[in-house]
C-alpha cells in the first residue's frame, strides 16, 4: 500500500490474492480459555498442540473443499456487497486509516474461530477474513487460534497461507502495533482480557476489534442485574464510553448464526487519560 509517512491512503479492494496467516483459533463449540482475571505478571502461557492428531489427505479435502463453497457464497451474496460498502464509508474507514497511521499494515488476530470442520458458521466467520485479507493490502499477516482445532484443521489452515499459533494466549495479545482482532461471537470474558491486557491509552488506541456488541452487553446488564453478569464483562463495560461501535447488518437468512449481534469498534482514548481512574 502506498502511503506517507503522516497519513498513508489506505487502499480500496484490491483482487483477490494468496495471503498468509498466522493462526489462533475460536470456535463454537465449549472453549477452554481460562475464565476469571490473570494478573500479567502472573500469567503463564500454555503451549497448545491438537487434541486430535489424527489426519489424512482425503479428510483435508473434504475440508478445503467446504472452506472455498463458503468463500464463494459469501463472495457472491447481498451480505457481502453490504459488508463491503459500510466498511469503506468514511464514518469507518476514516477509523481504519487512523488505526494504521504511519505503520502501512494492521495485522489481524482471529480468536475463538470454533470447529471449521463441524460448523458451517465458523467457515463463513473464517471465510469473511479470508475476503478481507485478499481485497485490502494493508491487512498484513493473520493468526488465528481456537483451542477446538484439530490437526486436519490446521492443516488446511497452513494450506490457505495461515499460521497457527502454538500458545494459548487466552486473548492476552498486547497491541503494540495497529492490530485487528477478528472475534465474532467470543465469550465475553474473551473480549474482557483482551482489554484487561491493554487497559492504556496507547495500547488500546492501536485496537480495531470486530465481534459482539458492547452495546449490547451494556443493555444485557441493565436487564439481569447480575453481579457475577457485571463482573465477567467488566473493562468491556468501562470502556463504553472510549468506543465508537458500529453494528453491521445481519439480517440475511444465510449469515444470520454466523454475524448476528457483530459489530466494528473502534477504540477512541485520550492519550494523557490514566485509565486506572476508570474503575472496571
Amino acid at each position: 500500500m502506498a502511503a506517507s509517512a503522516k497519513t498513508p491512503a489506505l487502499d480500496k479492494p484490491k483482487p483477490a490474492e494468496e495471503w498468509t496467516v498466522v493462526m489462533p483459533r475460536r470456535g463454537k463449540q465449549k472453549r477452554n480459555f481460562h475464565k476469571g482475571i490473570i494478573h500479567e505478571q502472573q500469567k503463564q502461557e500454555q503451549l497448545w498442540t491438537p487434541a486430535d492428531t489424527e489426519t489424512n489427505p482425503e479428510r483435508e479435502s473434504k475440508l478445503m473443499q467446504k472452506i472455498q463453497t463458503c468463500i464463494k457464497k459469501l463472495e457472491s451474496s447481498s451480505f457481502w456487497l453490504t459488508f463491503l460498502d459500510q466498511l469503506q464509508t468514511p464514518e469507518i474507514f476514516d477509523w481504519f486509516l487512523k488505526a494504521v497511521g504511519s505503520e502501512g499494515k494492521m495485522q489481524m488476530v482471529i480468536y475463538g474461530i470454533g470447529s471449521i470442520e463441524s460448523y458451517e458458521p465458523p467457515r463463513l466467520q473464517l471465510s469473511l477474513a479470508i475476503l478481507m485479507k485478499r481485497m485490502f493490502s494493508w491487512i498484513g499477516e493473520v493468526e488465528i487460534f481456537d483451542p477446538v482445532i484439530c490437526l486436519a484443521e490446521s492443516r488446511v489452515l497452513a494450506t490457505l497461507g495461515c499460521s497457527v499459533l502454538t500458545v494459548n494466549e487466552q486473548g492476552r495479545r498486547q497491541a503494540l502495533r495497529p492490530t485487528m482482532f477478528f472475534m465474532p461471537h467470543c465469550e465475553a470474558e474473551l473480549y474482557d482480557n483482551l482489554l484487561e491486557a491493554n487497559w492504556r491509552p496507547d495500547l488500546l488506541n492501536n485496537i480495531i476489534l470486530f465481534g459482539n456488541s458492547f452495546e449490547a452487553y451494556e443493555q444485557d446488564l441493565s436487564v439481569y442485574k447480575n453481579l457475577r453478569f457485571a463482573d465477567s464483562r467488566k473493562h468491556v463495560l468501562a470502556i463504553r464510553q472510549f468506543v465508537k461501535e458500529f453494528g453491521i447488518d445481519s439480517s440475511s437468512d444465510d449469515f444470520f448464526r454466523a454475524f448476528h449481534g457483530s459489530s466494528w469498534h473502534f477504540f477512541n482514548v485520550d492519550p494523557d487519560l490514566d485509565l486506572c481512574s476508570v474503575k472496571p
